[in-house]
């Protein structure tokens, strides 16, 4: 199972986390097996690849609460919801 999830870089006492989809059984520095955005809670910055989301999302992969926090608020489940409906 895949999951979307925030995986810790930066320095000490300054965290930027990256959003990878990475396997579950994945530690939290592990290997991903795709970068699909970046998240500076310090800045308050967001960078997603849409369209890399939506892959994953389509094809099953399960957002971490913190992920889907972020996800929401850059509106993707709405993209994510017409692409749902457009191809049944």
């Amino acid at each position: 199972m895949v999951k979307l999830r925030l995986k810790r870089c930066g320095r000490k006492q300054r965290a930027v986390y990256r959003i990878v989809a990475i396997d579950v059984r994945s530690r939290r520095e592990g290997r991903d097996l795709r970068k699909v955005g970046f998240y500076d809670p310090i800045k308050n910055q967001t960078y997603l690849n849409v369209p890399a989301i939506l892959y994953f999302l389509e094809r099953g992969a399960q957002p971490t609460v913190r992920v889907s926090d972020i996800l929401k608020r850059a509106e993707i489940f709405k993209e994510f919801r017409l692409n749902q409906i457009k191809f049944n």
